[in-house]
């Protein structure tokens, strides 16, 4: 078993005391939130043997982690493997001959070391803001012992820093070839990548593989991100060009209240088929990022991004300054056409009255609150046969793509920060502040022309590239924490 394991890949046995948070740290850095595949519980003892998690790419193989039952007699284990080796350090001969010999008070202790002894890597597990007591030392002695790359892990659980923090990285200095920090309940993608390198740090017999492997973790995450812009886009694609249409007769016309009934009915049916275009996205998020125990919404309603509601109006999209400069520009790219197809015999004059004529027109309405537009369509055949038509959609204020797409990437953000080392179930909300506010204006404009394709039911093959990539770029700010600095 020891060649096999030193010749094929790298592997590492996740150690420590019962309840430092091993599988949750397992669980995290491979992505699984399936208590079938890694338990996590805050029982003492979950794990009572060893299992095997691999971290696969297509067919292959490239990393495998063993969590291991935590240590539970260390003193007394460290003392009779002293025992058996006699005067000075003992080494491997001496752990296997305790693996072999020791009596079934030491079962933990004897599995943990199975995969130590057949060549594997040793990932300590400890928990700072516990006492450095007697039987944490007695642990790192026998790790030390086996001559294994070691990695010591702090797993802080949410603190920022921990008061006997510095004392543990002393002590874990003197018998660990490197020491990490790590939150197994926060880290996100940046924080797992670097365990993954401290690793590579650690593991020299198998450099070449281990690079290999984290190069194929920043590909396939490159790749999701992409994959997450294009599902963005689809949804303001199909957000933008949503209408729903419902036969209208001569008597709903004529009475007001019949009117004004059928006019609610629609604006229902239009926000819960809206809710739907959302529900089908963040499924494919949640798919895309591996959650199973994320939900996007707390109930059939359009759950954290409510058009209807003021405080949304505030709190995501543009301001009515930015609103009126992305529509001077479409305003302008309008009348730049009109001055094209004259052959200049304009002078300009169109840009200008184009670029005039939307950056007011969107100062009016930057502020209002979603009206959905309504029209009476003449010559439709629907299914009760009439000719005439009540269409419904989209919100009519210029800033329903902004809070559309504010209200995606609030929760977007929320939806990467989620640590699958959690066992809790959670409703995927949206943050307090949107980010659209923060783009740079060119990003402003190139998206707001799109927005004004897609809101006319036209497609504009030349811009969906560049929108695409500017997506891409936007979830990799979203993703650092950070978005583009605003210029007006």
């Amino acid at each position: 078993m020891s060649a096999r394991i030193e010749a094929e890949l790298p592997v590492f046995a996740v150690v420590g005391r019962v309840n430092m948070g091993k599988s949750a740290v397992l669980a995290t850095l491979l992505e699984i939130d399936d208590n079938q595949l890694i338990r996590v519980s805050p029982t003492p003892g979950e794990t009572t043997c060893c299992q095997e998690h691999r971290l696969v790419f297509g067919e292959r193989e490239c990393v495998r982690f063993i969590d291991t039952p935590g240590f539970s007699r260390p003193i007394e284990a460290m003392r009779v493997i002293q025992q058996l080796h006699g005067e000075g350090p003992p080494g491997l001969d001496s752990l296997r001959r305790f693996v072999t010999s020791a009596g079934d008070d030491f079962q933990d202790e004897k599995r943990l070391l199975e995969p130590l002894l057949a060549g594997a890597g040793v990932l300590y597990v400890v928990d700072p803001t516990k006492p450095l007591r007697d039987d944490f030392l007695a642990e790192m002695e026998i790790l030390r012992w086996t001559g294994r790359p070691r990695l010591a892990l702090l797993n802080r659980r949410g603190e920022t820093v921990c008061t006997g923090e510095e004392e543990w990285r002393s002590r874990l200095g003197g018998s660990f070839n490197l020491v990490r920090t790590f939150d197994a309940h926060r880290a996100r993608y940046g924080e797992r990548l670097r365990l993954l390198r401290g690793l590579l740090d650690i593991e020299e017999g198998h450099r070449g593989h281990l690079e290999e492997t984290i190069r194929l973790v920043e590909d396939e995450w490159r790749c999701r991100r992409e994959d997450a812009a294009e599902r963005i886009m689809d949804f303001l694609t199909d957000a933008l060009r949503l209408r729903v249409v419902e036969s209208i007769s001569e008597r709903d016309k004529a009475v007001k209240s019949r009117r004004e009934r059928k006019q609610q009915k629609l604006a229902q049916r239009y926000y819960r088929e809206l809710a739907g275009l959302e529900r089908h996205l963040f499924d494919h998020l949640l798919e895309i990022y591996r959650h199973h125990l994320l939900t996007a919404e707390a109930s059939g309603e359009f759950a954290e991004i409510d058009l209807q509601c003021a405080e949304t109006w505030r709190k995501w999209g543009l301001s009515r300054w930015q609103l009126a400069a992305v529509g001077a520009a479409a305003g302008g790219a309008a009348g730049l056409a009109l001055d094209a197809a004259t052959g200049g015999l304009t002078h300009g004059a169109g840009t200008v009255a184009g670029a005039l004529g939307g950056g007011v027109g969107t100062w009016w309405m930057g502020g209002s609150l979603p009206d959905l537009k309504l029209s009476i369509t003449a010559g439709i055949r629907l299914g009760d046969g009439t000719g005439r038509a009540l269409e419904m959609g989209p919100p009519k204020t210029p800033n329903f793509p902004w809070v559309l797409l504010d209200g995606v990437l609030t929760r977007y953000q929320r939806m990467l920060a989620r640590a699958h080392g959690r066992r809790d179930e959670e409703t995927l909300a949206g943050g307090s502040e949107g980010f659209t506010r923060q783009f740079a204006a060119a990003r402003r404009s190139l998206l707001g022309k799109w927005f004004a394709a897609c809101l006319k039911q036209k497609n504009d093959a030349r811009l969906e590239p560049q929108v695409v990539a500017e997506l891409v770029t936007v979830l990799e700010e979203v993703e650092h924490g950070n978005t583009a600095t605003p210029t007006s």
